[in-house]
């Protein structure tokens, strides 16, 4: 049996991106609490934009705003750049909660 992430490799990267201005604490299980900002957001997974420590196959928890605490994965990194991966996909209503909440600017958010 394996143990650790299960990684999907899928090409979500067609997934719709919101642009985001978030500050997350992140809990790490090895190095506590890390302080990230997600810069984007689909309702699969987000980029953050100041991922120094973190390399493929990290998981964390965040708090989001109306979605609550949900896990995520790392799977990819480039410079101080890191895509995660949900552990879960976000509904659909509960995911367009979540970009009103999160850019309540109107004209940054994509069209429905």
């Amino acid at each position: 049996m394996s143990v650790g992430a299960q990684l999907s490799v899928t090409d979500l990267r067609r997934a719709a991106r919101h642009p985001v201005d978030h500050p997350v604490i992140a809990e790490h299980h090895d190095r506590g609490d890390l302080k990230l900002h997600i810069s984007n957001l689909s309702a699969h997974g987000f980029m953050v934009d100041d991922a120094d420590d973190l390399s493929r196959g990290d998981r964390i928890i965040v708090r989001l705003p109306v979605v609550g605490r949900i896990e995520a994965y790392v799977i990819w990194t480039h410079e101080k750049r890191a895509g995660f991966q949900f552990e879960r996909i976000i509904r659909v209503d509960d995911f367009i909660n979540l970009i009103d909440a999160l850019q309540p600017n109107p004209r940054l958010r994509r069209n429905r």
